[in-house]
C-alpha cells in the first residue's frame, strides 16, 4: 500500500464538491434546528401542563433515538405514506429535528437565566408578549448560548456523514462512491479525514474564543 498522487489529484474535486454538500447541509440543518429548538424552549415553559409535557416527552423521543434511524424513516418510510422528500432535504430535516432537541435546551437555559425583574419591566412597559420576547428577553438571552449553539454546529458538521445512508453524495459519500467504483480507499479516505480536520479545527477554536469572550465580558 502506497500513497498515490494521480488517485488524489483525481478524486479531490469530487471531494470538494460533496465538500461543498457537506457544508450546506450543515448550516441549513442548523438554521432549522436553532429555529425549532427556539419554539420547543418556549413551549417548555408553557404555563399549560399538557403542552409541557407533550413537548418533553416528543423532545426525549427524539433525542434518545439514533439520527440514523431518524433519516431512514424521513426517506424510506415517508415514501409509503405517500410523503416523497429528497435525499438532501430528507437530510436537512432529520438534522434539524434531532438536533433541535439539543439547542431547545440551551435556549431554555438561556431564557431561565435572564432575571424575572426584566419580566416584570417589561409588563410595567406595557409591553405585549411579542415585544417582550424581541425587545427584553431574546437580546439578553442569545449571546451566552453562542458558544453552545457554535459548538453543536460543529457537531452537527461531524454528523453529516449518515446522510450517505440515504444517498446524500456529501463529502464522505463522494469518496465511498469513488473508492467502490474504483477499489481506491487510502487517498479518498485520507482526504476526508483531512478536510474534516481543516474545517472543524478552527471551527473549534473559533468557538472557544466566543466562550472565552462571553466570560470576560461577564
Amino acid at each position: 500500500m502506497h500513497w498515490d498522487w494521480a488517485v488524489a489529484a483525481e478524486v479531490f474535486p469530487r471531494l470538494m464538491a460533496g465538500l461543498v454538500v457537506t457544508v450546506q447541509a450543515t448550516f441549513v440543518g442548523a438554521a432549522l434546528a436553532y429555529a425549532l429548538g427556539l419554539v420547543l424552549a418556549i413551549l417548555k415553559m408553557s404555563e399549560n401542563r399538557a403542552v409541557r409535557w407533550t413537548v418533553y416527552w416528543l423532545s426525549e423521543f427524539i433525542r434518545r433515538t439514533p439520527l440514523l434511524v431518524q433519516l431512514y424513516f424521513l426517506f424510506y418510510v415517508l415514501p409509503d405514506l405517500g410523503l416523497f422528500l429528497s435525499p438532501f432535504v430528507a437530510g436537512v430535516i432529520g438534522l434539524g429535528l434531532h438536533f433541535s432537541t439539543y439547542t431547545s435546551e440551551v435556549f431554555r437555559a438561556g431564557i431561565e437565566n435572564v432575571p424575572k425583574g426584566q419580566w416584570e419591566a417589561a409588563k410595567s412597559l406595557n409591553y405585549t408578549m411579542a415585544q417582550t420576547w424581541t425587545r427584553v428577553i431574546l437580546p439578553q438571552s442569545i449571546p451566552p448560548m453562542i458558544p453552545p449553539l457554535a459548538n453543536y454546529l460543529i457537531t452537527m458538521f461531524k454528523e453529516t456523514p449518515l446522510l450517505a445512508a440515504i444517498t446524500v453524495v456529501e463529502l464522505f459519500n463522494a469518496a465511498n462512491i469513488y473508492s467502490n467504483s474504483y477499489y481506491k480507499y487510502l487517498e479518498p479516505m485520507t482526504l476526508v479525514g483531512a478536510l474534516f480536520l481543516l474545517v472543524s479545527i478552527p471551527s473549534a477554536y473559533a468557538a472557544m474564543w466566543l466562550e472565552q469572550k462571553y466570560s470576560r465580558r461577564n
